[in-house]
């Protein structure tokens, strides 16, 4: 028990005193997340509009597809990235292997499927009159979308949401291609897998912290826009 309570203890006084450490590997962290969940959020909309503007052979095959990989295991996407990118591969050339860059490429691959899946089902479970009513308006089928879309805003935005929380707490894909080189490519997960691994527990504790609030927050905003959503649903 005195164990635990130091290891807290120490964890805390990281937190509050900003320990350079630790502020390098949130920022490194919040920063490659924040571009990941950028770049699929708007990889997803799209997606989610070209799925819903009109029916056409094989969508009910991609529509499957894409909920598949809304499981796709992190260690696998990993592993077949690190093919692609290593100096063997076919994108060997770009030297993105070890670098932010293929964290953020592993993020991506992992939440645009979420965010597709989510923001699909959202728009297609939205009342039909209301597409129905647009095109009587004389919209254009992706007019409708549109429509339907900014309707079901608030289901969207949680689905990106938790497309956040899951690069945030991802950790087998960005150890395979970013490496976890210290003051590069160290973020928290890995940070925390490597340091505990170590017996270094104040700072994995500390970052541990950091992550569940992060998760408390991220929860708390779903649970009110699921709510908002509900009340103009």
């Amino acid at each position: 028990m005195d164990f635990i309570l130091n290891s807290l203890t120490r964890a805390l006084n990281l937190i509050i005193s900003f320990d350079p450490e630790l502020v390098e590997i949130v920022l490194l962290s919040l920063r490659v997340s924040g571009i990941a969940i950028v770049v699929s959020a708007v990889t997803a909309l799209c997606a989610t509009a070209a799925l819903d503007v009109r029916d056409f052979a094989g969508k009910h095959a991609l529509v499957t597809l894409v909920n598949t990989l809304m499981g796709l295991p992190p260690v696998v996407v990993g592993l077949v990235l690190y093919l692609v990118l290593s100096r063997s591969g076919p994108l060997g050339f770009l030297r993105l292997l070890y670098t932010p860059a293929a964290m953020v490429i592993a993020q991506v691959i992992l939440a645009v499927p979420i965010i597709t899946g989510m923001s699909y089902a959202a728009v297609r479970s939205a009342d039909p009159e209301l597409k129905y009513a647009a095109f009587t308006l004389g919209a254009t089928p992706l007019q409708a979308t549109t429509k339907i879309m900014k309707h079901s805003r608030y289901a969207i935005v949680a689905a990106v949401l938790a497309g956040l929380g899951r690069v945030l707490a991802e950790v087998g894909a960005v150890l395979v291609v970013g490496g976890n080189i210290a003051g590069y490519t160290r973020v928290m997960t890995t940070a925390i897998a490597l340091e505990a691994d170590r017996g270094d527990f104040e700072l994995a504790v500390a970052l541990g912290m950091i992550l569940l609030v992060i998760a408390f927050v991220l929860n708390g905003a779903l649970y009110q826009l699921q709510k908002r959503g509900a009340a103009h649903g």
